[in-house]
Parts: structure tokens; C-alpha cells; sequence
């Protein structure tokens, strides 16, 4: 305590001893001239000339640099004065600079995420943008087409008709997902959470996608034969469309052939965990970790090929995290893909 008084008066008192010390051999010499020099009198004079010194100078700097500052805060828009207390405000300079440094220090990581949400916004809409407008040209096209005279040959009217159709309904496709993922991320999505059984939640999932596996000939298969009911306590609903987004996605990288196996086992007391595993192309290590964000994709070359909105990932993890679970994912380059995710068991289950 004592270091901190004296580093914190350190100028009011250096000031004011210098100030009685001079005071103190004019003093003497005075006295010295009148012949009335005493010992006692020059002690008892320093001592109360440096008290009222020490005084007088604390405050009057104190007032000073209070009312400088001040004049820093009320110039400076960034800065709130109302931070700005008499009480806060020492001869010690030392207290001033440490506050204004840690508001630097604030502001500058305030700037810096405030320059990686506008790139992070930049980039979103631009893809966005690049989602948005292939289905809107297509159908913009095919409609001119017919507007040019195509409309008078029945066989051709029918044609384009529906392949604009096939593109509105991949507009409409985008939207739903960019709306479901703004209310996840709002937090807007209620869950109805109830208890079902996940073996069979999966097999569902098998038999609706089994046809599109069927093109690229892979497999849809459990790692073994379930004998008995595993339930989770989830919203059912919601599952489901993770499990489809996630088997989807092994179906287009999927190699030929291949096989997109799942497995559930239990992690904890009260959670089990989901694996879905192909072996397919991979992704590569320096992807991982953006893997779940918005319209990632990782060819960069901007190819829509397997189609789908690019906001399945980003859409299972919203999904998992309003659940308050987790979603991991393990891959390697022509090797496969595995993605796991947790759920909590049902109480009879525990």
C-alpha cells in the first residue's frame, strides 16, 4: 500500500520538498542576516511549509490534469466521459496511461472482429449471390426462349417449362434453407423434443435416399445387425433432416461403389454418439475447420455439379447445437469421410 501512495504522490511530494528546501535556506540565511537564527523555528517552518506545499500543488495538478483530460474525452467521440472520475485522476501519470492503453487495446480488437464479420459478410454474400443467380438465369432464359416464339411448339413449351420449374424449385430450395438457418441461428426454432427410436430413424432415412445411392451404386448399411431399439430423446423431426444432410453428402463424394455405413454407440451414461463413415473423396486437413460454415465449398472453383444449397452442414451443426450437443468430423483425402454427432439417451435408456 505504502509503494502505491508514494509512486501515486510521487510528484507532489518531490515538488514540494524541493520547494521547502529552498524556502528552508532563505529561511536561514534570512535569519542568519537578522541575527535570529534557532534551530527549532527553521524545523517547525520546513515541516508545515512542505505540508500546505504538498497540498496545494496535489490539488491544483490533481484539478489540471483532470480538467486536460477531460477536454481529451469530450474531443474524442470514441471515448466516454462518463468513465471519467475526479477520484480516478493522480499526479501519477503512470494510472492514466494504463487506462489509456487498455481502452486502445479494446477498441483495437473491437476493429479487428469487426473487420473479419465484414469479410465474413462480404464473402457470404457473394455467395449467396453466386447460389442465387445460376437458377435465376436458367429460368430467366428458358422463359425469353419461349417469349422469342419457342412458346408455338408444343413439345418445346413443355420442355423449358419444366426446366424453369426445376429451377424455381431450386430457388425455392435455397430460400427455405436460408430462412431455417437464420431462425437456428436466432435461436427462433422450436424443438419438440420427444423419445423415438434412432435404429429405426436411420433405416427410414436408408429407404428414402436408397434410390439416389442407387446411381452411384453405394451402399447404405448399419456396421452390424441392431437386435435391439436404441432411443434418444430428441426433436425427431430435426434428426431426421441431419441424418439425411449428412448421408447426402457421403452419397455425392462417395466413390462408385462405395459404401456410406453407420454405427451407434454409447459415448456416456446418457449419450450416445451417431457415426456416418463412406469412403469417398476425403477433405483435405486445411478444410476441416470451415467445412460447417455457410456456402463453403471446398472446390474453389465455384462447381454446382452435385447441386444442394451449400447450407447442409452449416444446417446440421445449427440443428446439434439447439440440442446442445456436438457434431465432429474425421477425414482424409481418397481415404473417406467420417462425421459423428451425439444425442442424448432417453431416461428408460440411462
Amino acid at each position: 500500500m505504502s509503494k502505491k501512495i508514494k509512486k501515486t504522490y510521487r510528484f507532489a511530494v518531490y515538488t514540494s520538498l524541493f520547494i521547502s528546501l529552498t524556502a528552508i535556506v532563505l529561511l536561514t540565511l534570512f535569519l542568519y542576516l537578522i541575527n535570529a537564527l534557532n534551530f527549532y523555528y527553521i524545523v517547525a517552518f520546513g515541516l508545515l511549509f512542505f505540508f500546505f506545499s504538498f497540498l496545494i500543488i496535489q490539488f491544483r495538478v490533481k484539478h489540471f490534469i483532470y480538467n486536460q483530460v477531460k477536454k481529451i474525452y469530450n474531443d474524442v467521440s470514441l471515448l466516454d466521459a462518463s468513465t471519467l472520475h475526479p477520484k480516478h485522476i493522480t499526479t501519477d501519470m503512470d494510472s492514466l496511461t494504463r487506462e489509456v492503453e487498455k481502452f486502445a487495446n479494446n477498441k483495437k480488437l473491437e476493429i479487428e472482429t469487426l473487420k473479419v464479420r465484414e469479410a465474413y459478410r462480404k464473402e457470404f454474400m457473394g455467395n449467396v449471390a453466386h447460389e442465387l443467380k445460376t437458377p435465376l438465369f436458367t429460368v430467366q432464359g428458358y422463359i425469353l426462349t419461349l417469349l422469342d416464339g419457342a412458346m408455338k411448339d408444343k413439345s418445346v413449351r413443355k420442355k423449358y417449362l419444366q426446366r424453369a420449374s426445376k429451377g424455381v424449385d431450386r430457388l425455392i430450395y435455397i430460400v427455405k434453407d436460408l430462412d431455417m438457418i437464420t431462425k437456428l441461428e436466432m435461436g427462433d426454432l422450436n424443438l419438440h423434443k420427444e423419445q423415438f427410436n434412432i435404429i429405426e430413424l436411420v433405416q427410414n432415412v436408408f429407404d428414402l435416399l436408397e434410390m439416389k445411392a442407387a446411381k452411384k451404386n453405394i451402399t447404405l448399411t448399419f456396421d452390424r445387425n441392431y437386435s435391439n431399439s436404441i432411443f434418444v430423446f430428441a426433436d425427431r423431426e430435426r434428426i431426421q433432416q441431419v441424418l439425411t444432410n449428412l448421408i447426402v453428402n457421403s452419397i455425392k463424394y462417395g466413390k462408385e461403389s462405395g459404401t456410406t455405413e453407420v454405427s451407434i454407440e454409447d459415448l456416456i451414461k446418457n449419450k450416445v454418439i451417431v457415426r456416418i463413415t463412406d469412403n469417398g473423396e476425403g477433405i483435405a486437413k486445411e478444410h476441416l475447420t470451415r467445412i460447417f460454415e455457410r456456402f463453403f465449398r471446398v472446390d474453389k472453383s465455384g462447381s454446382r455439379k452435385e447441386g444442394g444449397s451449400g447450407l447442409g452442414l452449416s444446417i446440421v451443426k445449427h440443428i446439434l447445437e439447439a440440442h446442445g450437443e456436438k457434431i465432429y468430423v474425421e477425414s482424409e483425402l481418397e481415404v473417406g469421410s467420417e462425421f459423428s454427432f451425439t444425442l442424448e439417451k432417453s431416461k428408460e435408456q440411462v
